[in-house]
């Protein structure tokens, strides 16, 4: 079998660092979209300096105002799979947040799905993205998201949530399009635990970066789609994809997709 290329974009953020490793190990090549090239190094620090396998593109998806300047990008690095795990960090205020987290990712997604070589699409959003109460939620957990969402987070959510609302309308009418969108909760620097919580998780928690990773990377090389929420657990990594995927565990539950598909379809 051939080896996949996927595109990573937003290549420097620290769950991409720690993804790419994820990926090579696979023996797929990783082309990483950066926006400085000075944060080269870095990238091909984490491959140990595997020249072969990553290629660095440089690219501010700030710039990406359009599916056609989205799809320069895929053209040039022709992938298999796309992650997306780029974000304007909350740096530049509202209108960088819409541009990057919103904008630029809608594009990318409107872009592969007219790429008929494209079958998967990972896009890493987060746990409270989503208009309605989880039917797994309590009435607790449900006024805490609503709080960070209407407060602190108000510009982060509807950026993240139209971009997940875009992919899953997309994938509704292109069957043959994976999508998939991770949905960690609150994300921790600390080392790796190999252990998650995978799917109808209560609404706040915490995960690891490199934990997200993992599950990234898993979830890539499977059959899984839909919307899969991601907390620190007692599950192997290995283990919580392949139950989710047999549950057939959408967190899309409880939203309405059809008003998703006549907003973006």
């Amino acid at each position: 079998m051939a080896s996949k290329r996927v595109l990573l974009l937003g290549g420097h953020g620290k769950i991409s660092l720690l993804l790419t490793p994820h990926l090579v190990a696979r023996s797929w090549h990783v082309t990483s979209v950066i926006r400085d090239a000075a944060q080269k190094d870095d990238i091909l620090s984490m491959v140990d300096g595997d020249h072969r396998s990553v290629d660095v593109m440089v690219s501010s998806l700030e710039d990406v105002k359009s599916k056609s300047d989205a799809q320069q990008v895929i053209d040039h690095s022709k992938p298999d799979y796309i992650v997306w795990s780029a974000g304007a960090g909350g740096k530049g205020g509202q209108a960088r947040t819409q541009s990057i987290d919103r904008d630029s990712c809608i594009h990318f997604i409107q872009a592969a799905a007219d790429t008929k070589s494209i079958s998967k699409f990972l896009l890493i959003s987060y746990i409270g993205s989503r208009r309605t109460k989880a039917p797994w939620w309590t009435d607790e957990d449900w006024k805490g998201t609503q709080e960070v969402n209407n407060g602190v987070l108000k510009h982060y959510y509807a950026a993240k949530l139209a971009a997940d609302e875009c992919l899953t309308a997309i994938a509704s009418g292109r069957k043959d399009l994976q999508a998939i969108i991770l949905r960690p909760g609150l994300l921790t620097d600390e080392e790796a635990t190999g252990k998650v919580r995978l799917g109808r998780t209560k609404a706040r928690g915490s995960i690891t970066r490199g934990d997200v990773a993992a599950v990234a990377a898993y979830l890539l090389d499977s059959e899984a789609k839909g919307w899969l929420d991601l907390l620190e657990g007692d599950e192997t990594v290995a283990d919580a994809v392949k139950r989710a995927i047999e549950d057939k565990v959408d967190c899309v539950e409880g939203e309405d997709v059809d008003s998703m598909i006549r907003r973006y379809a």
